[in-house]
């Protein structure tokens, strides 16, 4: 027997130690995790990630945000979050809390300067992932999401074998190259069996502020076929939205009232309650 290499997803023995999920914090009862993942950066995961929590906690449910983009994380600037906010106790860290209860965990928020750059390793970052799921003190949550790096390296593999990932969510853009990207987080969720819960497909069109024409900048879409070549769902489309933006940059998402996510929110409840 050839000897173990402790990287379960280039292995097809059936041991019993294939298990690397990390133990939650004692004082956490996380429900259903779901991971928001792409292939190439720039897509908008991390707008998609907090206004699913948004949506989410407007249903009533707990909702939390894990920030696994250790070297890119942007979460906080969405919500208004600064360091500072996250505190130590003899359970482990607390999270911070958004003005309507999202509990969130992320690197700038432990750093003395939001703007300074992490030049870590990958094993360094992606030790301080687990970090965030193990030694946070998260409570009682209805659903988490993890806001992933792009890509298919050390960190969303790390979150693919080390958090019970319920599913996850492909965040997509309508250019060409999207077929090929797609295939490649489909192909790895396959790899490490997590069902993909769907598509959603950022930058989808414009709508015009005078007449309401829906103007496409990047061409036809091509979300629909790409999800019937993948067996699975469209979400939602997002449009370039200047107000959405502007919340984002302001901190105060949570004050956006469109219904961009609803059908994402629906299918997310029938799938996984």
């Amino acid at each position: 027997m050839a000897e173990c290499n402790h990287d379960c997803s280039s292995c097809s023995a059936k041991c019993e130690s294939r298990s690397l999920l990390e133990p939650q914090n004692k004082a956490s009862n996380v429900k259903k995790v779901i991971g928001v993942v792409s292939g190439k950066g720039g897509v908008g995961k991390s707008l998609v990630t907090s206004m699913l929590a948004v949506t989410m906690n407007r249903r009533g449910f707990k909702t939390a945000i894990l920030d696994a983009d250790i070297t890119g994380p942007s979460i906080p600037k969405s919500f208004g979050l600064k360091s500072g906010e996250v505190m130590g106790t003899e359970d482990g860290m607390t999270p911070a809390v958004t003005k309507t209860g999202i509990e969130v965990m992320s690197l700038n928020l432990l750093v003395d300067e939001e703007t300074k750059p992490v030049v870590w390793r990958g094993p360094v970052i992606a030790g301080t992932v687990k970090q965030f799921w193990s030694e946070v003190v998260w409570g009682e949550v209805d659903f988490m999401f993890v806001d992933m790096p792009p890509g298919t390296g050390d960190v969303p593999l790390t979150v693919f074998q080390s958090l019970p990932l319920a599913g996850i969510i492909i965040v997509t853009s309508p250019q060409e190259l999207v077929s090929m990207i797609v295939e490649k987080a489909v192909n790895m969720a396959t790899l490490m069996d997590i069902p993909v819960l769907g598509l959603v497909e950022n930058y989808s069109y414009i709508l015009c502020p005078d007449c309401g024409k829906v103007i496409r900048p990047y061409g036809e879409s091509r979300i629909e076929k790409c999800a019937e070549e993948h067996s699975t769902d469209v979400l939602a489309a997002l449009p370039i939205d200047p107000e959405l933006s502007s919340l984002c940059d302001k901190g105060v998402i949570e004050l956006f009232e469109g219904d961009y996510m609803e059908r994402c929110a629906d299918i997310i409840e029938k799938k996984l309650l």
